[in-house]
Formats: C-alpha cells, sequence, structure tokens
C-alpha cells in the first residue's frame, strides 16, 4: 500500500508488530462486534480479522484510504467513509462495540467528549472503549486532582469511565514519526455515576471553574451560584483553594447543586 499520510488529517500510521499485538490482547474481540476508528492503511484491521470478530465497522475519512482498505479486505469489514464526528455511533449496531482507535490527534478530544457527553444514562452503546491520544492528552485525561494535569477534560472522562493506561508508546512506532508520545488508554463504563438532567453543564460548569485556574474558588462559586454560600458548606468546600484542588466528586457534586438551583 503506497499511500502519503496527510498532515492535515493528522495520519501517523502505527506500523509496530508489537504494540499492535498488544493492542489486540487487552480484549477478547472473538464474536465481538468491533468499531475501528482511523485504521489507516490497515494495520491493526489485519490483526483485529485474525480474532474472528462477529463483525468489523471501519471509520475512514480519507477517500483514498477507504478505496484502498477495500481492496485489501473487501467484504470482511463495514467501511464507513465519513468523518467520525458525523457519525451517529448508537446507530451503528444492535450491539454493544469494541472501540479501537488510533485516534487524530487534532480532534482526539473533540471525539472522546462527543462520545461521553451523548452516553445515554440508561444505555451505554461500546463495552470499552481502547484508544491511542498524544501522551500529554491522555495524562490530561487521567489526571488526578493537585496535579498540573488535571483539568475539565479529566472531570469529563472520570465522570462515567473507569480509565486505565496501558502503555506509552515512541515516536518509531509509527509512520511517519510524530513529534510526540502516544499514550494507550482503556476505557470500562462505570456501574455507578451521577445522573445530571443535562450532561452539558459538565462542560458549563468546569469552563466557568477552570477559566481561571490559578485563582482562587471564590469567583467562579459566586459566578454560578450567585454569592449563595450555603453550597460551600454543605460540600465542604473551601473557597481560598484553586480549581485543581476540588476532586471528580466534588465537582459531580457541584454540577448536581447547580441543576437544583
Amino acid at each position: 500500500m503506497n499511500i502519503k499520510a496527510k498532515k492535515s488529517l493528522g495520519q501517523n500510521f502505527l506500523i509496530d508488530k508489537n504494540i499492535l499485538k498488544k493492542i489486540i490482547s487487552i480484549k477478547d474481540i472473538s464474536n465481538a462486534v468491533v468499531l475501528e476508528v482511523g485504521p489507516g492503511t490497515g494495520n491493526l484491521t489485519s490483526f483485529i480479522l485474525e480474532k474472528n470478530p462477529k463483525k468489523t465497522y471501519v471509520v475512514e475519512k480519507d477517500n483514498e484510504l477507504a478505496v484502498e482498505l477495500n481492496d485489501k479486505f473487501k467484504n470482511k469489514i463495514q467501511i464507513i467513509n465519513n468523518d467520525i464526528l458525523n457519525i451517529n455511533e448508537k446507530k451503528l449496531d444492535k450491539e454493544k462495540l469494541v472501540v479501537f482507535g488510533n485516534l487524530p490527534y487534532n480532534i482526539s478530544t473533540e471525539i472522546l467528549s462527543k462520545w461521553i457527553l451523548n452516553l445515554d444514562d440508561d444505555y451505554f452503546w461500546f463495552d470499552c472503549l481502547i484508544l491511542m491520544f498524544q501522551k500529554e492528552v491522555a495524562n490530561r485525561i487521567i489526571a488526578n486532582f493537585n496535579t498540573p494535569e488535571y483539568g475539565r477534560l479529566s472531570i469529563l472522562a472520570n465522570w462515567k469511565l473507569n480509565i486505565e493506561k496501558i502503555c506509552d508508546i515512541k515516536p518509531s512506532s509509527f509512520f511517519p514519526k510524530p513529534k510526540v508520545d502516544s499514550s494507550l488508554l482503556y476505557f470500562k463504563p462505570k456501574q455507578k455515576y451521577f445522573h445530571f438532567k443535562n450532561s452539558k453543564n459538565i462542560e458549563k460548569i468546569t469552563r466557568i471553574f477552570f477559566n481561571h485556574r490559578r485563582k482562587m474558588l471564590k469567583k467562579p462559586f459566586n459566578q454560578v451560584f450567585n454569592g449563595n454560600s450555603e453550597i460551600s458548606k454543605k460540600l465542604n468546600i473551601d473557597l481560598n483553594l484553586r480549581p485543581q484542588n476540588l476532586d471528580y466528586e466534588t465537582y459531580y457534586n457541584l454540577i448536581y447543586e447547580f441543576e437544583n438551583l
């Protein structure tokens, strides 16, 4: 396959067989329905098919690559030649999907945020997500409070999902080589989580709080709760702290309180 990676689509093809084998060993997919996002030249796709999934969907935005994938795999895969951000994953299949993705780095957080915010409370359309991110972004996703990386993305990602870091991946595992390290993360749905009236309120509240991450909580708190000090007392929040000093749970409680104003 003689395809040039397109910088505009954030393409870096994973070519390291050891890493490909590691990715495919995370979850047993025999008889599962698989969705692969950004299959590129089909290196991981080949490994997926060796495990005999029931069905394999691949989403590839690049028209040339979609044609090449069709030539290479014929009817073994179902190719969706579209932008992943335009697809309603819930309607792809009746079964829950195992999702693999070497996500384009320029839109990786947008993809993850979209998936989380569009989840139904009573049904997750995926069984798990096995996704590759730029290492710096992965660190923000898994960050704990009281760390510099902790912020809006950490709070959103950990709301409904348990996240485990599998490994870091060097630039030499890709072609062309990216300028940064990557990390592989494994996401599983949580059994218990906060139920909000509108998931968009997570973005709204965390934006207000983290707009001034070096400043004390007093100002954003007054903005959200109109100076109501009862809520800070109820949740035992010291308003002299900074936004990154509050853990996930506290933010979910704040959003809950905001929705019940």
